[in-house]
């Protein structure tokens, strides 16, 4: 529908790399809704913002100027993680709608905080894990529900890559200078270190900045699993890696497993997760996807697609007999018969479905904020399902830096 005027969205984004221009696209292609700013710490790509949106889009290099700016209603926030959850917070008090890349904090103990803001300011809060909105994890959600697969115990989760770009080797621009980038800015409050342009343009490969394949990618695994199950997250953690290939200097590792347990809830039964990424995998550019095991079948996804594969238990427990003698084989078969009458075999054959949705989850997710925004319902990711998500995450970055398994209270969402 056509919106006039003064009945704009009006946003702004923070943080104009990779990840933040193809939101602001996203969030653009919405009905109603149009950028007017933009904030990033190196000058070609204010430049480029505004080849994008028009030269009267108003660009900084400070994001509180954004914040100031009372036709601002929206912002969007994806700069490296360690500025997430004071930029966000910030933006919440200004009285402004935020969607925040994921994941919401960089530390565990920066989640509350970002909560009680959410909650303080009244404004829709979402974080940008677009598959709590794809349309395949959606219907995965509705046919685990209709129990299609029995009971769960089991999921087995994964992304790998193959690719330099996959493992966050982004480009370098050719002249990298301090005239052009506010390099203070960028380091905020993590350590102090001289200029180095690869930090910058590859931070998502150091701690100090990122929260490596954990937050950038188990995070996604885990909001898809949270949006299927309905689960409030797990109660113990444990993950193991290091850098196997990309030995780049990098102190993220590039191989990454995790073990999960999660608890009975009135949701779902308890079951295991496992996790995996690996960005030397050997197997193409990337592989994304879910097996979810239960009693009577097994759900498979990937980025677009769905297959149910039913199967029914067998209504037999069958035997072991042939060792006995063959008078007490035939006194167990009598009983067991009386027991287990044959049965047709229609009865335990095999199904399968498949669903291949054409929708884009980027799409969807911010045609979700949008929708909030005007007073659509509330938000499909907010503060509490971001930390839930981003917590368990994290405490696989501690695990595999300690060697320690992490207790979780999912409910109260502190670590025990």
């Amino acid at each position: 529908m056509p919106y006039a005027p003064n009945d704009q969205v009006q946003i702004a984004l923070i943080g104009s790399g990779g990840m933040g221009q193809g939101d602001a696209r996203n969030a653009t292609a919405q009905p109603g809704t149009k950028l007017i700013g933009a904030c990033d710490i190196y000058q070609s790509r204010l430049e480029r913002m505004k080849e994008t949106y028009g030269a009267s889009t108003f660009i900084t290099r400070d994001y509180r100027e954004i914040l100031a700016r009372k036709d601002i209603d929206a912002v969007i926030v994806a700069t490296p993680d360690h500025w997430h959850s004071r930029i966000t917070t910030e933006a919440l008090q200004a009285g402004k709608h935020v969607y925040c890349q994921k994941p919401m904090v960089q530390k565990v103990e920066e989640g509350p905080g970002v909560i009680a803001a959410e909650k303080a300011s009244g404004k829709i809060l979402q974080i940008g894990s677009q598959y709590v909105s794809s349309h395949v994890f959606v219907k995965a959600r509705e046919l685990y529900q209709q129990g299609a697969i029995g009971e769960l115990n089991l999921v087995e989760a994964w992304l790998d890559r193959n690719s330099a770009l996959g493992a966050w080797q982004y480009s370098l621009p050719a002249d990298p200078n301090e005239r052009d980038i506010d390099w203070d800015r960028f380091i905020g409050h993590a350590p102090k270190r001289p200029f180095d342009p690869i930090r910058l343009f590859r931070w998502r490969n150091y701690g100090d900045y990122g929260t490596g394949v954990a937050g950038d990618l188990f995070i996604h695994l885990l909001s898809g699993l949270h949006t299927v199950t309905g689960s409030l997250g797990p109660t113990k953690v444990f993950a193991s890696g290091g850098v196997r290939f990309w030995k780049d200097g990098r102190d993220a590792p590039d191989v990454m497993l995790a073990i999960l347990d999660y608890p009975k809830s009135r949701a779902h039964p308890a079951f295991t997760l496992s996790l995996r990424v690996n960005l030397a995998s050997g197997i193409g550019q990337e592989s994304f996807g879910f097996r979810f095991y239960g009693s009577e079948g097994i759900l498979t996804t990937s980025y677009s697609s769905l297959r149910l594969e039913k199967h029914p238990r067998d209504p037999e427990p069958g035997y072991t007999i042939n060792t006995f003698a063959k008078k007490d084989q035939d006194a167990f078969l009598g009983e067991y018969r009386r027991k287990y009458p044959t049965l047709p075999p229609a009865v335990t054959a095999d199904s399968e479905f498949r669903f291949a949705p054409r929708a884009d989850a980027h799409q969807l997710h911010h045609e979700a904020f949008a929708k909030a925004i005007r007073g659509g319902g509330p938000s499909v990711e907010d503060g509490t399902f971001g930390f839930r998500a981003a917590a368990p995450a994290l405490l696989c970055n501690q695990s595999t830096e300690t060697g320690t398994a992490y207790g979780w209270d999912p409910a109260k969402m502190l670590r025990v």
